[in-house]
Order: structure tokens, then C-alpha cells, then sequence
């Protein structure tokens, strides 16, 4: 009975621990450079102005993912529509 307690407490420990990880990872500040945005805007001036905006802006991994999903989301509503 004991060691199933230890067990349970432990993979909760190790839940924890990894949405810890997860959270600090989403919301880590953009440490690029501004040379480093400005290459990236260029780079993404032929997927439109606004992608090419985004470039600029201080934004954390999660809200970068986020504007990826909403991306693709806009892209299957265009083609999907005739």
C-alpha cells in the first residue's frame, strides 16, 4: 500500500515538474536581436506585410505558436472556400 502511495506522489511530482517546464518554455521572452528581427521580417515579406510585422514584435514562443495555428486555420478557410 505504501509503495503505491510513493508511486502516486511521484508521477504527480513529475506532472508538475513537466508543465513547469512547458509554461517556462511558452513564455520565455524573445531574446533576438534587432538585426535578427529585422532578417526574420525580410524573410517573411513574401508571406504577406503582416506576417512580415509579426517579425518585429517581442512575442513568446507560445504566442508565435499560436499565430502559426491561426495561420493555418486562415490558409484551409481561403482554399477551402471556391
Amino acid at each position: 500500500m505504501i509503495q503505491r502511495s510513493i508511486k502516486t506522489i511521484l508521477v504527480f511530482l513529475i506532472v508538475i515538474a513537466i508543465a513547469l517546464v512547458g509554461y517556462r518554455a511558452l513564455t520565455m521572452p524573445d531574446k533576438r536581436t534587432t538585426n535578427e528581427k529585422i532578417g526574420d521580417a525580410v524573410d517573411a515579406i513574401g508571406d504577406g506585410v503582416d506576417k512580415a510585422g509579426r517579425q518585429l514584435e517581442n512575442r513568446t514562443p507560445g504566442e508565435k505558436i499560436g499565430d502559426a495555428v491561426k495561420d493555418v486555420g486562415d490558409d484551409i478557410k481561403e482554399r477551402s472556400n471556391p
